[in-house]
């Protein structure tokens, strides 16, 4: 039995110099954060492209714009914290979410 096809067991990844970078604008406007923030690192990665390489850098760079107008649903803005802690014994820190709303943007 004879097989015209050829048969190439290696695998493809692509090099960094092959991948071709673009930019990505992303309104946030009356986005969910959470499906948002997914969408954006997937595109960060790379994993939005078929030459996908797990250990090479093959992402897009990502701008996000109206970041102020992103959406969380249910109760969120009001009963979610933050937490975080200094590694000192007592040193949990809590915020809740819509006390950041209203500090600076560069906080975010």
């Amino acid at each position: 039995m004879s097989q015209n096809k050829t048969y190439d067991p290696s695998s493809y990844f692509a090099k960094v110099g092959e991948v071709e970078r673009k930019w990505h604008v992303v309104d946030a406007s009356g986005k969910v954060l959470g499906r948002l923030s997914t969408e954006i690192a997937n595109v960060l990665r790379g994993k939005n492209k078929p030459q996908y390489t797990p250990h090479n850098d093959t992402g897009d760079f990502v701008i996000v714009v109206n970041a102020e107008k992103v959406e969380m649903t249910g109760k969120k803005w009001l009963t979610k914290r933050y937490y975080r802690h200094s590694e000192w014994f007592g040193g949990l820190k809590s915020k809740r979410r819509r006390s950041k709303r209203k500090r600076p943007r560069l906080y975010y």
